[in-house]
C-alpha cells in the first residue's frame, strides 16, 4: 500500500455489548470489513464488551490487532491476551495519544462516556489542525441520531462552523463507512494546521 492508503483504523466502542444484539453483529461485520480492505485495528486493548467483539472479529480473519491499555486496567484482567500486540501505557492520556499516532483514521461505534470522550477529542484535534485523519460514526440502529441532531443544533447556534461539523462522516453500514473514510483519506481535504502535537 502506498502512503495514501489507510493501514490502520482506530475503533472507539463500548466496554459493554449494549442492549441490542445488532451492536455485536455490526462490530463483527466491521471487523471483517477492516481486514478485507487490508487494514489493521487499533483499539483500547480490552477483552470485554464491543471492544472484545471487534478485536476477536479481526483476529478471526487473521488481521492485525494492536491494543493500547493503561497499566491499571490491564492489572484488572481486562486486557485481551490474544492480540498481535498489546501496548501498556501509564494513563488514559498516553493511551489516546498512542492510539491516535498508530492510526490513519477513526471510527466511533456505540458506547458510553469513554467512547464519546474519545470521539470528541479526535474531532477537536482535527479542528485544531493536530491531525488530518478521517473520522467516522457508525450509526448502528440509529444509536447516534440524537447526538447528530444535537451537533446540527450546535452548528445552527454558531458554536460549530460548517467545515468542522463535516469532520464527522456518518453511516449505518460498516463497509460504506470504511470506504468513505478511505476516500476522504485519499483526497486529503485538510484544514489549516496551526498547532503541532508538541505544542499541546
Amino acid at each position: 500500500m502506498g502512503n495514501n492508503e489507510m493501514k490502520r483504523i482506530c475503533i472507539f466502542c463500548g466496554s459493554n455489548t449494549g442492549a441490542q444484539v445488532a451492536y455485536t453483529n455490526i462490530a463483527q461485520q466491521l471487523g471483517k470489513a477492516i481486514v478485507s480492505r487490508g487494514m489493521g485495528l487499533v483499539y483500547g486493548g480490552g477483552d470485554v464488551g464491543l471492544m472484545g467483539v471487534i478485536a476477536n472479529a479481526v483476529l478471526q480473519e487473521k488481521g492485525e490487532v494492536i491494543g493500547v491499555i493503561p497499566h491499571a486496567l490491564a492489572k484488572k484482567e481486562l486486557a485481551h491476551q490474544g492480540l498481535t500486540e498489546l501496548r501498556q501505557v501509564a494513563n488514559m492520556h498516553e493511551r489516546k495519544a498512542m492510539m491516535g499516532k498508530l492510526s490513519d483514521g477513526f471510527i466511533a461505534m456505540p458506547g458510553g462516556f469513554g467512547t464519546l470522550e474519545e470521539l470528541f477529542e479526535v474531532v477537536t484535534w482535527a479542528q485544531l489542525g493536530l491531525h488530518t485523519k478521517p473520522i467516522g460514526l457508525l450509526n448502528v440502529e440509529g444509536f447516534f441520531d440524537l447526538l447528530l441532531a444535537f451537533l446540527n443544533h450546535v452548528h445552527l447556534e454558531h458554536f460549530i462552523q460548517k467545515k468542522y461539523r463535516h469532520l464527522i462522516i456518518e453511516s449505518h453500514s460498516p463497509e460504506k463507512l470504511l470506504d468513505m473514510l478511505i476516500q476522504r483519506h485519499r483526497s486529503e481535504t485538510t484544514l489549516p494546521k496551526f498547532l503541532d502535537w508538541e505544542d499541546t
